[in-house]
């Protein structure tokens, strides 16, 4: 039978039976969609030099603006106290960067470099910049910071017109196009402008401009020990010729003269100098156009120019290398968690740290994530997380074995509430065999005696992972009544380049039968309606699900957010066009049509039973909305019961403001509880 599709705007909410969006007594201390408002992160740390304070930003929402505010707080490690930084409490407070002598703090905030002397608690604002500052970097000496910002170029004027006479009420102007790169998610249509490096007294004063020309410089900034230039990352290609090829280059303070000190195929990013300016430690890898190739740790030797791999065995992607005095840090993926290791120039096998659970940073859903620090001797502070809170900050002190908890940020908010509990699944894929992980959110008052409906919820990507996080996401569905099964398919990354190869140049694939196969191994357990099964997911996750409801009629309703339905019309509008070509396919479309068809979604529209509702945010530049809307359209031809909610303003990270996140979880929930959902 055709049903009539509904357009949805965000101020819709779907009639609903009562039960998962009716608050009753019974569930009343459960968490609620107006609880995201009340939860707080932990984020940035940096932990001075010394190893004694941690400051960091505490994030938090502000209701009325329905925006996220930051403030800078302090933390004593040895006795745990905690407070506010003074004059860092605006609500855009960020970036904190000690001075090499611990006595001074620099942050940024509404767009300007603040400084706060320790000693007497002064601040001021040292800059008057017209585009926000990024990548703070003290000099070794504490004389001077290093920073980008973005220079707007005049483009050429492509015609001249006529000025509209005063008083008059002419339409906007038409708006000219010539560079590759000419919208970004999340910042829309972008002016013709480059990040350039600048250097700044610490005294204040005007900024000095040190790079030019029509490339972005920006990034980590590293000082030479001697003041006398930086070395940072920059890819000089010409635009859209390679995406991933950025050389590390030395910057000459004198001049601004640029030296490249790598040469490769290839990203080399993030350069930290070791403390006596001999090494240069960096990420980065041999390009092989592959979807996933795992970054190692590199070394570079500056007199020498010498570089070697330092963690060729860590078959996982390593991020953010730091030094102490005699070692380099780095984090990262193991099994859906994030964890820290450190190596010696000499390299070997990198050595574990206690801080093995980072994360907590991702609210919306439980994305690995996380961010550490480290002091001369090695004290860490880090984000940790857990299933239960989202990140607070930890501390473990050079040589210790256990980390120190110095935040509880949200236990005034989550402590009386009954969350979901989280268990790990493990199971096999019946393609072929392959290990797969996989958690189960159970509701609260979970009863094993009882069977509960089931949401499988997908993640993006595809490079990308899951694991044992707080999720606002997950809590609210779970707090409806079901269970939230969610898994690492092939693709997924923290389990090495063949486990994320997989599905190079295949997806979507054999990610289908992994999908599946969790499933199967969580109804084998009997909790589980088997009648009552439920799929969603964003982005990569949003592909997915497309492709399993064209594959498959065993759910009762799916919710495709923000998907990819024709790979050819995604590769030529999205924001990314020239890495997507290059790296997700063996060519543009007009020479491998066979081959994107085959890969999209809606090649399998024909099979379509299952109700399908389609989310996605009106300013995504990522996986634009058209996608969502020739699927709908496409649905509705084939007379499948299908919505689309449009999301006024949002980008493709629908969940940034906390009224889309409530909004995205609330319209998947009606529509599962319109097709039986927690009723019977």
């Amino acid at each position: 039978m055709r049903a009539a599709g509904i357009t949805c705007l965000l101020s819709l909410v779907l009639a609903a039976p009562s039960g998962a969006l009716q608050e009753e007594p019974a569930v009343a201390r459960r968490f609620r969609p107006l609880d995201v408002f009340e939860l707080e992160f932990a984020d940035e740390p940096a932990i001075s030099p010394d190893g004694s304070t941690v400051v960091y930003v505490r994030n938090g929402f502000d209701i009325l603006s329905d925006r996220r505010r930051r403030a800078l707080w302090s933390i004593d490690v040895a006795s745990g106290r905690h407070r506010p930084v003074p004059g860092a409490t605006n609500g855009s407070d960020g970036a904190p960067c000690w001075s090499p002598d611990g006595e001074r703090l620099a942050w940024i905030s509404g767009g300007q470099i603040h400084l706060r002397w320790l000693d007497t608690g002064e601040s001021v604002a040292l800059t008057n910049l017209l585009s926000s500052p990024s990548g703070l970097a003290w000099s070794a000496d504490g004389r001077w910071l290093a920073f980008s910002a973005a220079v707007a170029e005049t483009p050429e004027s492509f015609v001249d017109l006529p000025s509209a006479p005063k008083g008059a009420d002419w339409a906007p102007r038409p708006r000219v196009i010539t560079q590759f790169h000419y919208r970004q998610d999340g910042a829309g249509f972008l002016d013709l402008e480059y990040q350039q490096v600048f250097v700044l007294s610490a005294d204040g004063g005007t900024p000095r401009q040190l790079t030019h020309g029509p490339f972005d410089h920006g990034g980590r900034l590293a000082w030479l020990p001697d003041g006398s230039g930086l070395v940072l990352s920059a890819n000089r290609e010409p635009e859209g010729t390679a995406p991933l090829d950025s050389e590390l280059w030395r910057v000459d303070l004198a001049d601004g003269s640029l030296e490249a000190l790598t040469d490769r195929d290839g990203p080399d990013a993030s350069p930290a100098l070791s403390p006596d300016g001999r090494f240069v430690a960096y990420t980065g890898f041999d390009d092989r156009r592959q979807g996933y190739e795992p970054t190692r740790l590199w070394l570079l030797e500056l007199a020498s120019g010498e570089t070697r791999c330092l963690t060729p065995e860590l078959d996982r992607s390593v991020a953010a290398p730091a030094w102490s005095d005699d070692r380099i840090w780095f984090q990262y993926d193991e099994h859906g968690t994030t964890r820290v290791a450190s190596v010696g120039i000499d390299g070997g096998a990198p050595r574990p740290s206690p801080a093995v659970d980072l994360g907590g940073t991702s609210l919306g859903r439980p994305y690995t994530s996380g961010a550490f620090s480290v002091s001369r001797s090695g004290d860490l502070a880090y984000t940790r997380s857990r299933p239960s809170r989202p990140a607070d900050i930890a501390v473990v002190p050079a040589g210790a074995e256990v980390p120190l908890a110095r935040t509880a940020l949200n236990e005034d908010l989550l402590a009386h509430k009954e969350l979901a509990t989280i268990e790990e699944l493990r199971c096999t894929s019946s393609f072929d065999g392959l290990a797969l992980q996989a958690w189960v959110a159970k509701p609260p008052g979970f009863d094993p005696e009882q069977t509960y409906p089931l949401i499988l919820e997908i993640h993006g990507g595809p490079f990308a992972a899951y694991g044992p996080h707080f999720s606002a996401e997950l809590e609210l569905y779970a707090a409806a009544g079901y269970m939230v099964l969610y898994a690492n398919p092939r693709g997924s990354t923290s389990y090495g380049q063949d486990f994320g190869n997989a599905i190079h140049h295949a997806y979507p694939g054999h990610d289908y039968d992994d999908l599946m196969s969790v499933v199967d191994a969580l109804l084998e357990r009997g909790q589980v309606d088997p009648e009552r099964l439920y799929v969603t997911g964003g982005s990569g996750g949003g592909v997915l699900t497309s492709w399993i409801v064209g594959r498959t009629d065993r759910f009762r309703a799916a919710v495709v957010a923000k998907p990819v339905i024709h790979w050819t019309s995604f590769v030529l509008t999205a924001d990314a066009y020239d890495f997507f070509v290059q790296y997700w396919f063996p060519g543009p479309p007009w020479e491998h049509q066979e081959h994107y068809w085959r890969r999209s979604p809606l090649s399998l529209v024909g099979n379509v039973t299952t109700p399908t509702m389609l989310l996605t945010g009106e300013a995504d530049y990522r996986t634009p909305i058209s996608e969502s809307e020739q699927y709908y359209q496409a649905l509705q031809l084939q007379g499948v019961e299908t919505a689309l909610v449009r999301v006024p303003d949002a980008s493709h990270g629908i969940a940034a403001r906390p009224s889309h996140l409530m909004a995205k979880a609330l319209h998947v929930l009606a529509w599962f509880e319109r097709y039986g959902g927690t009723g019977d």
